[in-house]
């Protein structure tokens, strides 16, 4: 079924058209993404979808029964809005049944019950509710009475995706969904993403993410949609072979032209016919439209030297309303260290990089830069972003000229036009610019700096692909230390060899290895567990069941317990028949595959309501 179709869109931009003449379709369960470089026009195409700015041209169509949900770069929010208020603001008829009902039971509003019962069984409310509960749970999102203003930036993205994830349509449009969220959210997020049959248009720079969810890629590029139907990978391997052939093909007409040329200096007459129709097919050849070299932009930087001492970290403590988030850490810092830091938002990451660079003060513990060591810090919100000064003159505040490592200077301006900045940017306030683009001028200005310690915390933000690769590239020879914050596991797998790991508590440990590493032990490490807590969860069941009753189950839980039960045993049955399956020898792939993820769904879904069981289990009728 067709959800959404897309007939000849143009968009204008400030100074010539973000994209013209696009058209595609997206049908029901495919999951596609939208790539190109930071200011081409990808998120103003999910606006105008989604039907927030009007297109200039062109006609765009929706399924009516389908739906749309959309996940803003920065979701908005009323501040004094509850979660509950944010969450469920939404039009869907289902989720309003569900609000209605939640506020009946909470209220005791029993003669709207019965009424709100009936829809519930009718419209298979109770299945959706259950969805609800599942997505905000993993979230981590528990008190619904929070106001919007209090809650961190990491947690206001939390709000505003499980916003759109619980809303019921067929078509999720995310922008940047990634952003602001820990890697183990995005890991659940992925794999939700993968099995869920909604519809998925998504602007993502997560490569990892790009490659195991979507199945289709448009590509904006010079103001026209290409398509590629595959995953990222498959995308890189066919952009590589069109390119190559696009130049061997322009190589080909230049060959062509230089014979050409001459035999047009040799002054022949073109009185005949066929002379003539050489000559203008010279002249198109001479004026057709070039092929763009993607010029990119590299980068090195003079090296400075290190001294004996580093950075020393000694006994460091600091708490935050009564939060600990460091917890007397140690850590000395070593010639070439490549440390990436991992922990869920609020673990104290953001604290640990303000205390290394003397922006914030520790309530105990010392903290001994080396006489050598430079550190440039690349924070997540840098108050340039905003700033009316024009680009070529905030760059010139760090450097008129730069020296690069074989000795020879670069002017400012000759810099930036080698990542990718033409006059027209150069001499645009910086708050103009888009926000990659802002992202990118912050980057290069802090290498102009010439640091030989570099802290990077959340850089691939905002970030398009190739501007991540190039920065990949630099940091694999950069020779100072590292240190890296980033959800991004791709861009962490290749640019750091092993990690500190916050808790949360603020204990810190130390990990050997990348992110990828370090997610599939802990994976490994919850499978363990998960198979010890099974053999307890009968007794812990078996014992819920003689205790004493401590709080009166309302009616709503009245009705879900006498359910449960039923549905757990459906469930383990069902997990029987796959765990025989897995012992049978099949050998389809394809039924292998279906196999595992509906195990892994199941149990999730067994863990979810034995937990339940269990506390609807410790109430009295």
């Amino acid at each position: 079924m067709n959800i959404l179709s897309i007939e000849k869109l143009t968009k204008l931009g400030k100074d010539a058209p973000l994209f013209k003449n696009i058209s595609f379709g997206i049908d029901s369960g495919e999951k596609v993404a939208l790539i190109g470089k930071n200011g081409c026009g990808k998120s103003t195409l999910l606006s105008v979808i989604a039907g927030e700015i009007p297109a200039d041209e062109g006609k765009i169509s929706k399924n009516k029964e389908a739906g749309v949900a959309f996940l803003h770069q920065n979701p908005p929010y009323n501040p004094e809005n509850s979660i509950r208020e944010h969450l469920f603001a939404g039009s869907s008829p289902r989720l309003q049944l569900i609000r209605d009902y939640e506020y009946a039971c909470d209220t005791g509003a029993i003669e709207k019950l019965d009424e709100l019962t009936r829809k519930m069984d009718e419209c298979r409310g109770w299945e959706y509710e259950q969805e609800v509960r599942s997505v905000l749970q993993t979230l981590g999102i528990s008190n619904l009475d929070i106001k919007m203003k209090e809650l961190s930036g990491g947690m206001l993205k939390k709000v505003g995706l499980a916003q759109v994830l619980i809303e019921d349509c067929k078509l999720l449009i995310l922008d940047e969904p990634t952003n602001h969220l820990d890697m183990a959210t995005i890991s659940w997020l992925e794999d939700y993403l993968m099995k869920t049959n909604k519809a998925l248009l998504m602007v993502t720079h997560d490569r990892y993410f790009l490659d195991n969810v979507c199945s289709m890629i448009y590509e904006i590029d010079n103001q026209t949609l290409y398509s590629y139907k595959g995953n990222f990978s498959y995308y890189l391997e066919k952009k590589s072979e069109t390119q190559h052939a696009a130049q061997r093909n322009e190589e080909r007409i230049e060959s062509i032209l230089r014979k050409e040329m001459e035999w047009l200096k040799r002054g022949p007459q073109a009185r005949g016919t066929k002379a003539k129709a050489r000559k203008d097919a010279i002249y198109a050849m001479i004026n057709r439209e070039k092929l763009q070299k993607d010029k990119g932009f590299e980068f090195t930087i003079e090296g400075r030297r290190l001294g004996g001492v580093i950075l020393e970290v000694d006994d460091l403590n600091k708490s935050f309303n009564d939060t600990k988030l460091l917890n007397n850490f140690s850590y000395t810092f070593k010639k070439g260290e490549r440390l990436g830091i991992f922990g869920g938002n609020g673990t104290g990451k953001t604290t640990f990089l303000n205390l290394l660079t003397e922006t914030l003060t520790p309530d105990s513990g010392t903290i001994k830069k080396g006489i050598n060591t430079h550190i440039a810090y690349y924070n997540q919100d840098p108050p340039m972003l905003y700033s009316d000064t024009k680009v070529i003159d905030y760059m010139k505040e760090a450097a008129e000229v730069i020296h690069l490592p074989d000795g020879t200077t670069l002017s400012a301006v000759k810099f930036l036009e080698r990542f990718g900045f033409t006059s027209k940017h150069l001499y645009s306030p910086l708050n103009q610019l888009s926000g990659g683009e802002k992202r990118r001028v912050y980057l290069v200005r802090l290498l102009l700096e010439n640091p030989n310690f570099l802290i990077l915390d959340e850089p691939t933000n905002d970030l398009d692909i190739q501007t991540m690769s190039i920065l990949e590239d630099f940091l694999e020879n950069y020779s100072g230390c590292l240190i890296v914050v980033s959800h991004d596991r791709y861009f962490m797998d290749r640019t750091i060899d092993h990690m500190l790991i916050f808790s949360g508590n603020g204990d810190i440990c130390g990990f050997a290895g990348n992110s990828t590493d370090y997610l599939a032990f802990k994976k490994n490490q919850e499978q363990e567990s998960a198979k010890e807590e099974k053999t307890e969860r009968k007794n812990v069941v078996e014992k819920t069941k003689s205790a004493p009753a401590k709080k009166k189950r309302s009616f709503k839980e009245n009705q879900e317990f006498q359910s449960i039960e039923n549905e757990i045993a459906e469930l383990e049955n069902e997990k029987c028949e796959l765990e025989a399956f897995f012992s049978s020898g099949e050998c389809d792939p394809q039924k292998i595959k279906d196999a595992n993820l509906r195990y892994e769904s199941l149990c999730a879904t067994l863990e979810n309501k034995y937990s339940r069981w269990e506390e609807l289990a410790a109430m009295e009728d």
